[in-house]
């Protein structure tokens, strides 16, 4: 009995011994350039906040960091390639609203499950949007233009960017919340949409803030709500929707992920560097020159808002009978 307990000790010691060695030996992450996959193309919003990020996470991390474009499908294409890549830290994703929330919701076909396929690591910013009228508009605040459209039910209009589009789903919800019947124009691209906006042949568009404030600033069109919850330093003096509307919110949200079975030791290497870089006023200066407010948190706190944030517009596509065609 003595000896078989002392050969079972010698060999839990010989494979304690082992495991050790072997970690000893594997390499310290980052011991090679990240891959960070941007699934649109370049030169647009998503592709500058990248690149922006990515230089003080660089430094943060440890490690050089690629930014890859694989745009396609609207953002499908390269969502499915971080999908199906090796979960190891080296190959992230930036993602947003449309490739995570909202396209999953519209298109039952897509390659990949948007929270099975995935790990999330940080939220890191969020844009909101901004409601704009003609100055021909009788209507100075929401509440007003929500009095003026009950009055003239199907006789107004909104633009947006497409079917499907944040644009749209931005406007709909606004729609359920206020009660209001509004019919939609789909323009491809809110630009297109915004000179029959100023001559008052639309009457409102929710629109980005880099585009829209402009505009406001110029005198050619009047702002009444910002689509965050609280007011925002992205644009000074513009009241939220939510004022009026409670628990109105439609943002697009910016977050980092990698592929599903990422370690949790990679997932916290990763989120505490994306926060540290965050903070960097560099970074933030830059981001709100995109109309994008920094973010931050925790892997939780983030999955947290993915969840809800697909249900809202689960909810939204379903009873709007919203379809990409």
């Amino acid at each position: 009995m003595k000896r078989r307990f002392l050969v079972q000790v010698a060999l839990a010691c010989l494979s304690v011994g082992g495991a050790a060695s072997s970690w000893a030996q594997s390499p310290a992450y980052p011991s090679k350039p990240i891959r960070l996959v941007v699934p649109f193309p370049a030169g647009g919003a998503t592709d500058i906040f990248a690149r922006t990020l990515s230089q003080k996470l660089a430094e943060k991390i440890g490690a050089s960091i690629v930014v890859d474009n694989k745009p396609g499908a609207g953002g499908t294409l390269g969502s499915d390639l971080v999908a199906k890549a090796v979960a190891d830290g080296y190959t992230l994703l930036l993602a947003t609203s449309s490739t995570h929330s909202i396209g999953p919701n519209l298109n039952p076909k897509m390659p990949y499950d948007a929270v099975r396929d995935f790990t999330p690591i940080a939220q890191v910013g969020y844009a909101p949007s901004i409601m704009l009228v003609p100055n021909s508009s009788p209507a100075h605040t929401v509440q007003e233009w929500i009095d003026y459209a009950r009055k003239n039910p199907g006789r107004l209009n909104y633009a947006s960017s497409g079917n499907g589009t944040i644009v749209q789903l931005t406007a709909e919800l606004f729609k359920a919340q206020a009660g209001v019947f509004v019919v939609h124009i789909p323009y491809k691209g809110t630009a297109l949409a915004m000179p029959d906006l100023i001559s008052g042949k639309v009457d409102v568009l929710f629109d980005s803030l880099p585009t829209g404030l402009p505009h406001v600033r110029d005198g050619r069109l009047r702002a009444l709500g910002v689509t965050t919850a609280q007011r925002t330093p992205l644009a000074p003096g513009v009241p939220p929707i939510a004022e009026v509307l409670p628990g109105y919110e439609s943002t697009t949200w910016f977050g980092l992920f990698g592929p599903q079975g990422l370690r949790p030791e990679l997932v916290s290497r990763i989120n505490t560097a994306a926060n540290q870089a965050l903070k960097d006023p560099e970074v933030a200066e830059k981001l709100q020159k995109l109309g994008i407010e920094a973010q931050g948190g925790t892997p939780a706190q983030f999955g947290t808002m993915l969840a809800s944030e697909s249900a809202k517009w689960k909810k939204i596509i379903n009873e709007r009978k919203i379809t990409l065609d």
